[in-house]
């Protein structure tokens, strides 16, 4: 399908290129041209059969939002488990409750998530849950884009499934893709993290997990091995690949160290870590070490809501209190660690900037509301301003999947309503 958008403000987050008015052409899942707009009479617009063409009306298009670290089918959990510390939380209320799903009840879950996704301009996720079968069939029928990452530990998946779903879903020209991951530490045995070692070592492969999220969790991994979880990984060989470590709160400077010699991303995710009251990532220790940072909304049980708006602006007003200076971690640099570093930490090495070549996941942001005028700086108007309200419309691999308030997913969405209701009602009883 050949899509022509027109009359736009294009933020292609490409290095030092700044906002400018013109066009983009999507031919099939790709984007053919980026620039200025075109004449009438130009051979680009003469000699091609356009199936649709936008007028932006000077509305801004962006590279979509990657979010770097979520548990999609939690969203069952919403609103559910709320008001306690991490590990009571998962212990006394997410496991057993998991432990009640079926893979059917995960598919239906994933596209409720995937819905809110599209809300908030996300067009990937790094999604790490217990069924990615039923996980993938959900992402490909709606035609978002996940990667998908393993959640082993001492109760749930196994080595021989990672590796089965490693091979099977290794196609980066797919929507669905896997790569290796563990829960945590503290949730799997030495055991689990060497086997683990050795499987991404017979693949090369990068793998992600959990890391430093509470201090507790540093705590209990200097008793039992008297290393943090990072010198820990690291002894065991589990980041010599890259990869990344979602929360990265409780981070030692040896730990960034590591995590910058490493070329791990560490995921930061704000929200959840406040309700939680886990702590503040040290963001921008990790930006002057070189580290790359991209931002995750973590789970809807955790979190509660999937908007990387909220997240943006937590990410640098959070910032800027633990360093007690508002100049701190600027938002254009926030916009950046939700755009082109989130694609990069998923391996989504095309899907990180506007530019010929490049996958048609793309956003269109309404500057024709209130809270994004005047125009000083649209840029920071996104990040310091902007909402869900504002997303007007979400592309992912060169399909329109929302616009305007309405879904394209090929399911309604009170279908999708009901049959979250259904299976948490079922739960409860």
């Amino acid at each position: 399908m050949n899509i022509r958008i027109y009359n736009a403000r294009i933020l292609t987050m490409e290095e030092d290129r700044p906002v400018f008015l013109g066009e983009l052409h999507v031919k099939g899942n790709r984007i053919s041209y980026v620039g200025d707009n075109l004449d009438a009479e130009s051979p680009i617009l003469k000699d091609t059969i356009w199936a649709r063409e936008i007028n932006a009306d000077g509305n801004v298009i962006m590279p979509g939002f990657k979010n770097a670290h979520t548990h999609s089918a939690m969203t069952f959990l919403r609103s559910y488990a709320d008001d306690l510390p991490l590990l009571d939380w998962l212990n006394q209320q997410v496991f057993p409750m998991e432990a009640k799903l079926t893979e059917e009840d995960i598919y239906h879950l994933t596209k409720l998530g995937i819905m809110e996704y599209l809300t908030s301009g996300i067009t990937a996720n790094f999604d790490m849950y217990l069924t990615p079968d039923s996980i993938a069939q959900a992402t490909e029928e709606c035609g978002f884009r996940t990667v998908m990452v393993g959640g082993l530990n001492n109760f749930s998946q196994s080595f021989e499934k990672l590796e089965e779903w490693y091979n099977k879903y290794n196609d980066p020209d797919k929507l669905v893709t896997f790569q290796f991951g563990f829960h945590a530490e503290y949730t799997n045995s030495l055991d689990n993290m060497k086997r683990l070692s050795q499987l991404i070592h017979k693949y090369e492969a990068p793998i992600s997990m959990h890391s430093s999220e509470s201090a507790s969790e540093v705590e209990g991994c200097l008793e039992r091995y008297g290393k943090t979880p990072t010198a820990l990984f690291n002894e065991l060989g589990l980041l010599d690949f890259g990869g990344a470590h979602y929360h990265c709160i409780y981070m030692t400077d040896e730990d960034l160290d590591i995590l910058k010699e490493k070329n791990i991303y560490a995921v930061t995710n704000p929200a959840s870590n406040m309700k939680l009251a886990s702590g503040i990532a040290r963001t921008c220790d990790m930006l002057e070490k070189g580290i790359p940072v991209a931002i995750g909304t973590d789970g809807p049980a955790s979190n509660n809501c999937l908007d990387m708006f909220r997240e943006m602006f937590l990410v640098t007003a959070l910032a800027k209190i633990k360093a007690m200076d508002a100049a701190a971690l600027d938002a254009n640099e926030v916009l950046r660690m939700a755009t082109v570093n989130g694609a990069l930490a998923m391996g989504l090495k095309d899907a990180d900037v506007l530019a010929e070549g490049k996958l048609a996941d793309l956003i269109m942001i309404d500057l024709h509301q209130p809270n994004m005028q005047p125009l000083n700086n649209i840029a920071k108007n996104i990040v310091y301003s902007g909402s869900k309200m504002n997303v007007k419309m979400t592309m992912v691999n060169g399909r329109v999947l929302y616009e305007n308030g309405q879904f394209f997913i090929g399911v309604p969405a009170e279908e999708v309503y009901a049959k979250a209701n259904e299976i948490i009602n079922r739960m409860k009883h």
